[in-house]
């Protein structure tokens, strides 16, 4: 006899891989075996092809061209890639970036090598709803910026930049736009003509694909993008990511993608109106929480709620048998620090080490967000009352 689950509510930690993305997947892993790169023989062949299709399914995705789109591990190391390969493949025109405050742990540490490095970085603050001013960047740009990378959604409080109006400011500068939609692909339409977008980086566990493969979109035309690899090995993917490719997970990162665009319109719709039952419900037992970041600009699957005078640990210790959700980013939930996102858009200690994030997905059902909102309800008020009756000293 199983136990049951907990209530699965943190999706923008990672999502369980699709049953039809496994499906695609099976035959590459003891059928089609071959490395892509042994194209000398019909193994290797048959290999090359998959991947050559997935990557013309997933530019299709975002409006690129296939060869646009270079194979990683992970958006981690695509935003590595980014940025550093940036930097030091175009020193010559500059040493200058712009990036946002509230952008992920792996975007601001690879700012943060830059700096060791002799570039210089401007990280723009945003508004208390988590918002970038366009005009902040027009601001921000000087003679020497090589580029500027705002994040499409936020990993913690769920919010969509305007990722439109910056992208042309930098256009029209002839800076590159770099984005992570990490969060995004898959949730919002992502078109990088519209956008104006030179990179991208995504991921593949957010998407019902299995962890460990990503991709980075690399504009070459209008502008070229130039980068220089930091990886080397056999020249792989053009040269910029050298590494025997992965077939079965890059097969069903592209099903994946496929599948999440084609039923984007009518899943988001549905995770909206479950996030509302959810917000609503909370609201109506503790009138004084509130949301963080932006309800009209933000991924549908996504609230970010402090509850005060509760504290975040505490509460979810005493769900996790029940419910399983995170206080943040799921690389950074070991830090005893508050949250640098929450930090940015005004909240102070004590709120950042009250807030909780919600992630739903795919497998969420409206019995589970009643289920859910009742416990966390209940566990609040508990806590409360425990926290009232505690002795001060």
């Amino acid at each position: 006899m199983s136990l049951k689950k907990p209530i699965y509510l943190d999706y923008h930690a990672t999502t369980p891989v699709d049953p039809r993305v496994l499906e695609a997947m099976l035959p590459y892993f003891t059928e089609v075996f071959g490395n892509p790169a042994s194209k000398n023989h019909a193994y290797g062949n048959d290999a090359f092809k998959a991947v050559e299709e997935s990557r013309e399914a997933l530019a299709k995705a975002i409006k690129a061209r296939s060869q646009e789109i270079i194979f990683t591990s992970g958006a981690t190391e695509s935003i590595n890639l980014a940025i550093k390969g940036v930097a030091l493949a175009n020193r010559a025109r500059g040493k200058h970036f712009i990036t946002v405050a509230t952008e992920h742990k792996a975007m601001l540490d690879c700012y943060e090598w830059l700096a060791a490095n002799g570039f210089e970085t401007t990280t723009l603050p945003v508004n208390g709803e988590g918002l970038l001013n366009p005009a902040q960047v027009a601001s921000a740009i000087r003679h020497d910026t090589i580029l500027v990378s705002v994040m499409a959604a936020n990993n913690e409080i769920g919010v969509i930049q305007p990722l439109k109006e910056i992208g042309q400011l930098c256009r029209d500068k002839n800076v590159y736009f770099m984005t992570d939609a990490t969060q995004a692909l898959g949730k919002i339409p992502l078109d990088v003509q519209v956008l104006h977008v030179d990179l991208l980086a995504a991921s593949g566990h957010k998407v019902y694909a299995p962890k460990g493969i990503g991709f980075l979109f690399v504009r070459r035309s209008n502008p070229r993008v130039i980068l220089e690899p930091i990886i080397h090995g056999g020249g792989h993917e053009k040269g910029l990511r050298s590494g025997t490719l992965a077939t079965p997970n890059i097969v069903g990162l592209a099903k994946a993608v496929e599948i999440a665009i084609k039923e984007m319109p009518r899943e988001q719709e549905r995770l909206r109106k479950l996030r509302d039952q959810l917000l609503a419900s909370l609201l109506a037992a503790i009138p004084d929480a509130k949301v963080n970041g932006s309800m009209e600009r933000r991924v549908a699957g996504n609230l970010n709620i402090v509850f005060p005078g509760v504290e975040s640990e505490a509460l979810m210790i005493a769900l996790k048998s029940e419910i399983a959700v995170s206080s943040g980013s799921a690389c950074t939930t070991a830090a005893v620090l508050p949250s640098h996102v929450l930090t940015a858009i005004g909240l102070s200690n004590s709120q950042s080490h009250s807030s909780i994030r919600f992630g739903l997905g795919r497998h969420t059902t409206s019995s589970d967000i009643a289920a859910a909102s009742n416990l966390i309800c209940t566990e609040c008020e508990r806590l409360r009352l425990l926290s009232s009756t505690q002795p001060t000293h």
